[in-house]
């Protein structure tokens, strides 16, 4: 039965399918252009030690981020910790005491919070944009779920520094952002105030279209390695693209002033990030089939998700809403017994320093916190939606989602 209600699924989905394969090959050809126009070849592989002054492949590397991302200038570097941390540096690089940031598409992602200063403990906040002068306000979703552009027009004036927008919905239910909308976003706040800085957060969103936001004209965009442009095997990192002054004052922050972009030794990475990205387009795209199916599965079983099977993609993440906890915590045990790394560790909810939920995470990864790899997690909160993202091929994603329909149909859930 299971296997009969993928096979339908999967007839029912392939228009989806050919229009993803287009993308991909968009991107992919994209991807190429850009390593050939740089002349990439093994010498930029090998690595510098010490201070990582001189290092060619570090300077090609970015170069090639930069035509990627149709960027001025681009710091591809593993020194970040994790996308909040790149987009940190993009924020403290960017705003002075003074200064004002909005978040155009409601309340960031949780993580984001304690970096601008309106969640955490007194010791977190101390060290936030708040606590640094740094004003902030928030368009509300409109009707809870997009975004609301009059609203946004109304807001943007010549004391708004800089504008975050965050393309994928994060625990939320609202829509992820296209290119396009975030090309509106960024097109009524040059409007108002041309100086204003659009600056996206693209974690998730990288080759699901086939353009990318500084094409829509926002001014700095930035993400993690070990999510969409990493391919599945880097190991740490995360790169910034933008406007080169944008660039040069995030990279004062994440190294210091005089250094900037011009020192920290790769620990002969470079090979690894150079592939991955090479091979970023076809994994995003398989992930991105894997989403499609589990969203018409869900939908031919009963439950709600988005978006749905025929809408259109800005990112990786399928929300499947579950509105118990139960049902979540058993698709993330199946993903996680499913895993090829821990998959006989069974996960339970717990706290996850920078979130104010219990979170229950399946994530058995290569990369340790990797979401191009199959992973799906949420907060025990209503109503109990599970975020499932990733997936290195198609079939991996398959196979967990047929497993699941059998738990599902034994538990009763189904």
């Amino acid at each position: 039965m299971n296997k009969d209600l993928i096979k339908q699924a999967e007839k029912a989905v392939q228009k989806q399918f050919e229009e993803i394969d287009e993308i991909r090959d968009y991107n992919q050809e994209k991807v190429l252009n850009a390593f050939i126009e740089n002349k990439v070849a093994p010498e930029h592989f090998y690595t510098v030690s010490g201070y990582g002054h001189d290092d060619l492949g570090r300077e090609v590397l970015d170069r090639v981020f930069a035509d990627v991302f149709k960027a001025e200038k681009a710091l591809v570097r593993i020194h970040f910790a994790s996308g909040t941390h790149t987009l940190a540096c993009v924020l403290f690089g960017n705003l002075r005491p003074g200064d004002k940031l909005i978040s155009a598409a409601g309340t960031p992602y949780d993580t984001m919070l304690e970096v601008i200063g309106t969640a955490g403990d007194e010791e977190t906040k101390q060290d936030s944009l708040i606590a640094h002068g740094v004003s902030y306000d928030e368009i509300p979703l409109k009707n809870g779920c997009e975004v609301d552009f009059d609203l946004l027009e109304k807001k943007i004036d010549n004391t708004v520094t800089m504008v975050l927008i965050q393309r994928s919905k994060g625990y939320s239910t609202r829509k992820s952002l296209t290119v396009e909308e975030i090309g509106r976003i960024c097109k009524i706040v040059k409007s108002k105030n041309p100086e204003c800085i659009c600056f996206v957060d693209n974690c998730y969103g990288e080759f699901v279209e086939k353009f990318e936001p500084l094409e829509a004209g926002a001014d700095i965009i930035a993400g993690s390695l070990i999510k969409n442009p990493g391919g599945g095997i880097v190991e740490a990192g995360g790169y910034i693209a933008g406007g080169e002054k944008l660039v040069n004052r995030a990279a004062n922050r994440l190294t210091a002033p005089g250094i900037g972009t011009e020192g920290g030794a790769m620990f002969n990475q470079h090979r690894l990030i150079f592939q991955g990205l090479f091979m970023a387009p076809s994994i995003v795209a398989d992930a991105v089939k894997g989403a499609i199916l589990a969203a018409k599965i869900f939908e031919d079983i009963g439950f709600d998700s988005a978006p749905k099977f025929n809408e259109k993609r800005s990112d990786i993440i399928q929300n499947i809403i579950f509105n118990a906890p139960e049902p979540l915590e058993q698709f993330c045990r199946t993903i996680q017994s499913l895993s090829p790394v821990n998959g006989y560790v069974t996960p339970i909810p717990e706290y996850v320093p920078g979130y104010e939920d219990k979170i229950i995470m399946a994530g058995g990864t290569f990369i340790e916190g990797s979401t191009i790899e199959l992973s799906a997690d949420g907060p025990l909160r209503p109503p109990y939606v599970a975020y499932m993202q990733g997936g290195l091929n198609y079939a991996h994603v398959k196979i967990a989602l047929a497993k699941f329909l059998e738990k599902c149909e034994t538990s009763g859930y189904c």
